[in-house]
Parts: structure tokens; sequence; C-alpha cells
């Protein structure tokens, strides 16, 4: 079994943020959104996983170093595939064409999900959907009678279903794709301007591909900064109980309302942190509150009180009231008048 994670597209709804990390690196409770991607699709897959295929862009060692030991954790191959334009979906996963055979799932790095779901590895497709209040956003199923999936509707305007695609597949035979997904280039067929994996999944089924649809407890998305404080809420929920406050962080006359995330070498001073908060390695909160909030490494607050709120790298903050979306190396200091 390989999983291939298409995740090229920096996430441009998530600027400032993603200006110096793509957007699956971005912290949830203290790990990255694609290590909690693979490492729950792995615990789901009722085979081993040999080998996880990430398709990326530019980013750097770093990122890549990253990549490869999230596969190496779970005791698999990491190999790296770079998209070098945005293309769109089918074109992303086609990059890595030479990975495309056997058993794959695709999974793609802007979303997370709790799982309830076993793999049924002797199914051709699965799709995992999750039905939505507002369809409209999202390419969207429809199943007949039998829970054999109809159609692959693109973000569609008039009513067609609510059962979203949130953007995990299985193959039982990853060739076929392959073979699917070269047709589309070849023959130039785009969809809304690009080569859409829905285009390839209508023609597999048109010609006889059973696609069932697969579901999810829940489905959170981290497409902008609201829904990713809002995921980074429900990871810490799903977390209760876990050992998520590092024993090296420091507290003076502060106060932990849980669940928190606190990452190592800390500081809180004269401050109140959550519930709801994910503090990343080396940040200093003082005569602070914050919550519902994610900060990551080596960022100092001060005389703030934060809510809805994230921080990047290395940010230097000081005495607001409000809600805020920082990216990293950014400096504010309001004084009093």
């Amino acid at each position: 079994m390989k999983i291939i994670v298409p995740m090229a597209g920096m996430g441009k709804r998530m600027r400032p943020h993603t200006l110096t990390t793509p957007k699956p690196l971005l912290p949830i409770a203290g790990k990255s959104i694609v290590q909690r991607l693979v490492e729950d699709i792995a615990n789901s897959c009722a085979e081993k996983v040999e080998e996880v295929v990430f398709i990326i862009g530019r980013f750097g060692k770093e990122t890549e170093d990253h990549l490869k030991k999230i596969a190496e954790n779970l005791g698999a191959k990491a190999s790296l595939f770079y998209q070098d334009e945005a293309l769109g979906t089918a074109h992303a996963i086609l990059c890595a064409k030479e990975k495309l055979d056997g058993k794959i799932v695709v999974a793609f790095a802007d979303t997370l999900f709790k799982a309830d779901f076993k793999m049924d590895g002797s199914q051709e497709g699965i799709i995992w959907v999750q039905k939505v209040d507002d369809p409209r956003p999202f390419g969207v199923v429809k199943v007949d009678t039998e829970g054999v999936i109809t159609d692959f509707v693109e973000k569609p305007e008039q009513f067609v279903s609510d059962l979203a695609i949130i953007g995990i597949y299985y193959f039982k035979d990853g060739a076929n794709l392959r073979k699917e997904l070269q047709y589309l280039i070849d023959n130039n067929i785009k969809d809304k301007g690009e080569f859409q994996l829905t285009s390839a999944l209508e023609n597999m089924k048109n010609k006889g591909l059973k696609f069932t649809p697969g579901k999810v407890a829940e489905w959170l998305d981290c497409g902008n900064k609201d829904s990713t404080v809002y995921t980074n809420q429900r990871v810490l929920e799903f977390n209760k109980g876990n050992k998520l406050v590092s024993a090296s962080h420091v507290s003076q006359n502060s106060v932990i309302i849980e669940p928190c995330y606190i990452g190592e070498n800390v500081k809180l001073i004269n401050s109140v942190v959550g519930p709801y908060v994910s503090i990343g390695d080396n940040s200093v909160i003082e005569d602070s509150i914050i919550k519902n909030s994610i900060i990551q490494t080596h960022s100092k607050i001060s005389c703030a009180n934060v809510h809805n709120s994230m921080f990047g790298n290395y940010v230097d903050f000081k005495n607001t009231n409000a809600e805020l979306s920082i990216g990293d190396y950014s400096t504010h200091h309001h004084k009093h008048p």
C-alpha cells in the first residue's frame, strides 16, 4: 500500500502564514497537518504502508527532511516529487506517475478527519465524503440506492447532493488511475481551467469501475485561519488525556486551562492560557490571556488579550485585544497614549 500526498499548492487562502511555511506544515496541537493526516490514514489501512509519496513545491531542505521523517516514523519509504506549476489535481498526482501502481491512497494535505473507518482494500475504489451544509465550494458525489457513486460534480451551483468529497481516495489499481490521468493530459481535457481528478473518476466510473463512498466521523478543513483554529480545538479535544503539555515548560504564576498543547521550553509568566491553545517550542507568554489560538515557535506575546488567533514563528507581539492572523517574523508593539 502506498499513500500519495499532493501538497505543492502553497495555500494562498492562509497568507500570511504560508509565506514561509507551506500550509500542510502548519502545526495543529504540535504536529504538522500532513503528519497527522498520514498517520491517521496509516492507522486506517488494514495493510502496511510501504511508501509515502509527497508531491511538493520547492519548499527547501528543512521541509523535505520533515516529510522524510513522517514516512520513516511509520517504517515506510519516503519519495519526493516536484510539481512546479499548478495545473490542477489530476496533474499533481501524475507528477509521481512512476509510483502509481497497486493499491494506493491519494490524500490531499489540507484536510484532517476524525477516522472511524478501516479501509476495505477489496473495494475497487473508495471516495471519502462528509455531509456539508453548503456543498457549493466542494466537489460532491451522488449515490444510488445500492450505495454506489453515480456522479461527480465539481462545485455545484444548483443543489445535486450534500456529500462533499473530503480529498481522500482509495484505488485498488493505481496503474489504471495513472492511465486515466495521462489521458486527460494527452487530450488536454480541462475543467474550470485545470486538469481535475474528478474528470478521471468520471471516466473510470463510466467504464464500469465501482466507487463507493467512505464516511468519516468528522471532517476538519484547514483552509483558512478560522477553520484552522477550530481544527486545532477539535484535535486538542480528541487528544484529551494524552500528554500534550511538555515537562520542560516553565510556568510562573500562570494557569493552563486544558486542553492545550504546550511545546518544549515554553515560558508562561503571569498568564492564563487556554482552553484550546497550542504553543510551539521556545515561545514566551507574559502578562497575557490567550484562548483558542495557535502560536508557533520562538514567539513572544506580552500584555495581550488574544482569542481565535494564529501567530507564526519568531513573532514579537505586545498589547492588543483582538482576533489576529500574524505571519512569521512580525513585530507589533502598541504604546498606550
